[in-house]
């Protein structure tokens, strides 16, 4: 949390420790000039009169000594009073209260590893949200809006209130440690933006931004978008495509999508060179694998057996957890 907001936060306690401290201080200086006590003596006579203990005096007082005693004594019962006041304002007020859920949340944020970031929570970024809390992958959430939560199924645990154009916001929300960034405002300039500044403080960070023109294609990649996503083609293509293979289309939506530890496509790295003949993945561990794609991005699907894989080529592959995983040992 920046320190304007930890200096608010702690704020409502400062001032009472002050006016406390405040009022000691000049208790016992009053005492060591009127009564003439040593600086202990003073400092003893001063908190027990302010504390209401009922001790003795530490040597008989003088009349103005006793006046002085009285004063102290009234000024104590206002502010003891005040102190009240501003304590139950401090533990009740609502404002604080939502600035140490913050700070407590951004410290968990910090702890984060391989998490996603979503920029937007719109119709695409609360889409985006859903599908990863399924696949019970963490994300941080920064939007702008109080109401970014609502009309969702699930609380979303880590949600900063900012502009993701900032670098700053992008900081607290641990990009730095972050594995992929999704860019969903609905203005291009803004996605273009935040594109850039999550480049240049995560160069290994996977970037997906949302364009609305495609104009804008070309410079969110030039920026360093890993991908970009016009959802608006995607959704006609996709109800086109519906028209046409209903059940195929369906089937790769629950691929894509509803990942479990009984079934999941997962991308696994080659990590020497092989025949898949020769590898025969599917009949030792189970996998099928449905593509591969090569050092220059191209994609083979559905490989023949007599295709070579290269060492740092990627195999798309589905199966179930302990079969991909089995899969993965052998390449």
């Amino acid at each position: 949390m920046p320190f304007a907001n930890r200096l608010y936060l702690f704020k409502g306690l400062l001032q009472p420790l002050l006016l406390l401290s405040g009022l000691i201080l000049g208790g016992t200086v009053g005492y060591m000039i009127i009564e003439h006590y040593h600086f202990l003596e003073a400092l003893f006579m001063t908190v027990i009169t302010v504390a209401s203990v009922g001790f003795n005096e530490v040597h008989p007082l003088s009349e103005a000594g006793q006046v002085f005693t009285i004063i102290l004594i009234l000024v104590n019962l206002g502010l003891f009073t005040y102190f009240i006041t501003l304590l139950s304002k401090y533990f009740f007020d609502t404002d604080v209260v939502n600035k140490y859920k913050l700070m407590k949340m951004e410290n968990r944020i910090q702890q984060l590893q391989q998490h996603v970031i979503i920029c937007g929570f719109g119709r695409n970024g609360k889409e985006s949200a859903q599908v990863l809390h399924d696949n019970k992958i963490p994300f941080v959430v920064l939007e702008s809006k109080d109401d970014a939560s609502d009309s969702l199924g699930f609380d979303v645990p880590y949600l900063l209130k900012g502009d993701a154009t900032k670098d700053e916001v992008l900081l607290q929300a641990g990009i730095k440690d972050a594995k992929a960034i999704i860019v969903t405002l609905p203005v291009d300039a803004d996605n273009l933006f935040v594109v850039l500044t999550a480049r240049q403080l995560n160069p290994g960070i996977t970037i997906i931004s949302r364009a609305s023109n495609d104009s804008s294609i070309k410079k969110l990649k030039i920026a360093g978008a890993s991908n970009v996503i016009m959802p608006d083609k995607i959704g006609g293509a996709h109800m086109a495509t519906l028209v046409m293979l209903p059940d195929v289309v369906e089937l790769l939506s629950i691929m894509s999508t509803r990942n479990n530890a009984d079934f999941r496509v997962a991308e696994l790295k080659a990590q020497k060179t092989f025949v898949l003949s020769e590898m025969d993945l599917w009949k030792k561990t189970n996998c099928t694998i449905l593509g591969i794609k090569d050092s220059s991005g191209h994609y083979t699907v559905n490989p023949p057996a007599s295709y070579a894989v290269n060492a740092g080529q990627s195999m798309i592959v589905m199966g179930s957890d302990a079969q991909i995983e089995n899969a993965r040992r052998m390449v």
